[in-house]
C-alpha cells in the first residue's frame, strides 16, 4: 500500500505541471477568447432586441397611420357621399320645379285656350243669333210674300 501511495504521489507531482497548464489555458481562454465572444454575443443580442423593438415600434407606427389614412379615407368617402346627397336633393328640387313651372304654364294655356273657346262661342252665338233673326225675318216674309201672291 505504501507503494501505491508513493506511485500515486509521484503521479501527483507529474500531473501538477499539466494541471498548472490546464488551469492557465482555462483563464487565458476565459479572457482572451470567451470573454470577447461572450461581448460580441451580448451585443449582437442587443442589437437584435434593439431591432425587434424597432421593427416593433415601426409595425406600430405603420399600424397608426394605416388606421390614421383609413379614416382620412373613410371621411372623405362620407363627404363625397354628402355632397352626391346635396346634388341629388338639388337636381329633385330642380325638376320638381321645372314640373311645377310646366305644369303652370300647361294651366295658363288650358285657362287661355277655354277663355278664347268661351269669346269664339259667344261670338258664334252672337252672330247665329243674330243670322237667326236675319233668318227668320227672311222666312217670315217669303213665306208672307208667298201667300200674299
Amino acid at each position: 500500500m505504501d507503494a501505491t501511495l508513493h506511485s500515486l504521489g509521484t503521479l501527483l507531482l507529474q500531473s501538477i505541471p499539466t494541471l498548472l497548464l490546464v488551469i492557465l489555458l482555462n483563464i487565458y481562454l476565459q479572457v482572451v477568447f470567451f470573454k470577447p465572444l461572450n461581448k460580441v454575443l451580448k451585443q449582437r443580442s442587443d442589437a437584435t432586441k434593439g431591432a425587434r423593438e424597432a421593427a416593433e415600434a415601426s409595425a406600430r407606427r405603420a399600424a397608426d397611420k394605416t388606421a390614421e389614412y383609413e379614416g382620412a379615407l373613410q371621411q372623405a368617402r362620407a363627404e363625397i357621399y354628402k355632397e352626391q346627397e346635396e346634388l341629388r336633393r338639388k337636381w329633385l328640387a330642380e325638376q320638381t320645379r321645372l314640373i311645377e313651372k310646366a305644369r303652370t304654364r300647361a294651366h295658363e294655356a288650358l285657362h287661355t285656350a277655354k277663355t278664347s273657346i268661351e269669346g269664339d262661342a259667344s261670338t258664334a252665338k252672337q252672330d247665329l243669333q243674330a243670322q237667326s233673326e236675319s233668318l227668320a225675318e227672311q222666312i217670315s216674309s217669303m213665306i208672307l210674300q208667298g201667300s200674299a201672291s
